[in-house]
């Protein structure tokens, strides 16, 4: 797994299981009491975690790779939906018909993305241990598709085939990196 914290505070983490369904997909950008190694140190993201940032109606981004100049939805404009449940954070965002849209979206459909990821700032956090955070309140920032590794690796996205409601096959692909 791989962390990234930057000057401005913000953090990102990744991990995988994504599905398309027609022109939208959907899938788990985090996942709640799921380790994850952050160099280091073992990290777990608590239920409720991103709760103020959802009732707080902020604009969170989705996008590719954490890249802002690769923007696929928004909270705000409605294309993307962000939902809290047992698992941990559930998305579902309406994938624009653009060249990166259409791309992103033949790749999820064939399995070969490696899964979400998201941007947060953290607001609570607990340290049980020397060598384990819990993430308790995050400002969450931003949800992305990830190309290649993931950090955590209970995190989910898919493919649907549109109107026929056939959910393509879901690949759960769990895979190890190599901290920074």
């Amino acid at each position: 797994m791989t962390a990234v914290r930057f000057a401005d505070g913000l953090e990102r983490r990744a991990a995988l299981e994504l599905r398309a369904a027609g022109r939208r997909l959907e899938g788990y950008a985090a996942a709640f009491n799921s380790p994850a190694n952050i160099g280091g140190f073992t990290e777990v993201v608590l239920p409720g975690a991103f709760a103020a940032t959802l009732t707080a109606r902020r604009d969170v981004l989705a996008l590719v790779d954490h890249d802002p100049s690769r923007l696929l939805a928004r909270t705000g404009s409605g294309t993307l939906r962000l939902a809290e449940d047992a698992r941990g954070l559930r998305f579902e965002l309406d994938v624009p018909d653009t060249g990166l849209g259409r791309d992103v979206l033949a790749l999820a459909e064939r399995g070969d993305l490696g899964g979400m990821s998201f941007g947060f700032r953290v607001v609570d956090e607990r340290w049980p241990a020397a060598n384990r955070r819990e993430l308790r309140a995050v400002e969450l920032v931003e949800v992305s598709v990830v190309q290649a590794f993931p950090a955590y690796a209970a995190t989910s996205i898919s493919a649907r085939a549109r109107g026929a409601g056939l959910e393509a096959s879901a690949r759960l692909r769990r895979l190890w990196v190599e901290t920074l």
